[in-house]
């Protein structure tokens, strides 16, 4: 299907929910294996998912290995890095809100940064959305941390691995994109799945021992985080990358703590705070401004 037909306020809810859905997956199905453990068999699944996709749809199975290269590595940042730094932090005991308050600070690197890189500057009304949706984490974030949890100096570096690594991937898919020279979807996710697959094996193994208890809520989780998460939530991402500049993606990502949050309250029925819907309400206007924003005219690199 054409995905330039759709609106694009259909693709970028439809990325939220499925992009943060995966935290709610992975919940379910950490307690049977351990995070690198689990992220490993999502990207294998996920790899051999899109060999069957890519050989059925008669796409390039050996692209040219510059476009193969680049989606490898764009994938093991986007996916391997980006997940593995942030899920690490957390195991290594520190406090999920500090996490996700660093991560938070994506969309305000990517607007740094994007008129360097893709020559699509930021607006003055962007950054003032951008400052609006990172104050909209924060008060969701800071309302729920109860303190520090003892974990190492090491540790707290982790989620900004993540945040450089999908900022470094994000901006560089768009470029790619903007230049015309992006490899079909079912391709570019096989390359970057395989990828991730690839680099998450050593550590998964030599830290987790790859042990998984294959029960049936383990493996409806892996179904759930492989299809609806890895397929679904980053295929919309690049095609969202494809039609707008990388600062209104990446400003989606503030809408992740309290949708999050959101979704917990449904599926496990934790506690809605009042903090919740006025961090919502924040993140949605600071997003909003960025999304509406006229960005400045892009500038050839």
């Amino acid at each position: 299907m054409a995905t330039r037909a759709i609106p694009y306020v259909l693709l970028a809810s439809a990325f939220v929910l499925l992009w943060n859905s995966g935290f709610i997956g992975a919940e379910y199905g950490l307690p049977y294996a351990g995070a690198l453990t689990l992220l490993f068999w999502r990207y294998l699944a996920l790899t051999l998912l899109m060999l069957a996709w890519v050989i059925a749809r008669s796409e390039p199975l050996l692209p040219d290995r510059g476009e193969a290269f680049h989606a490898t590595w764009t994938g093991i940042l986007a996916h391997a890095v980006w997940l593995g730094c942030a899920l690490g932090a957390i195991e290594a005991d520190v406090p999920a809100g500090i996490v996700a308050l660093v991560v938070a600070l994506q969309p305000l690197l990517t607007g740094a940064l994007s008129g360097a890189i893709t020559g699509e500057g930021t607006s003055p009304l962007q950054w003032v959305g951008l400052s609006a949706g990172f104050c909209g984490v924060a008060v969701a974030v800071i309302a729920r941390m109860q303190g520090d949890h003892g974990a190492p100096l090491w540790a707290y570096v982790l989620p900004f691995g993540s945040v450089v690594a999908i900022t470094i991937a994000s901006l560089s898919q768009r470029l790619r994109a903007h230049s015309g020279r992006s490899l079909p979807m079912g391709t570019l996710l096989l390359y970057q799945s395989a990828g991730s697959a690839v680099a998450l094996l050593l550590p998964a193994l030599l830290l987790e021992g790859l042990r998984t208890q294959w029960t049936l809520p383990f493996i409806a989780a892996l179904g759930w985080v492989t299809v609806l998460v890895s397929l679904g939530a980053y295929a919309l991402m690049w095609v969202l990358l494809a039609r707008v500049d990388a600062t209104r993606v990446a400003s989606l990502f503030y809408f992740g703590p309290p949708v999050t949050m959101l979704m917990a309250w449904l599926a496990f029925g934790d506690a809605v705070l009042l903090t919740d819907w006025i961090a919502l309400a924040i993140t949605s206007v600071g997003v909003v401004l960025v999304q509406r924003a006229p960005a400045p005219r892009a500038q050839p690199g």
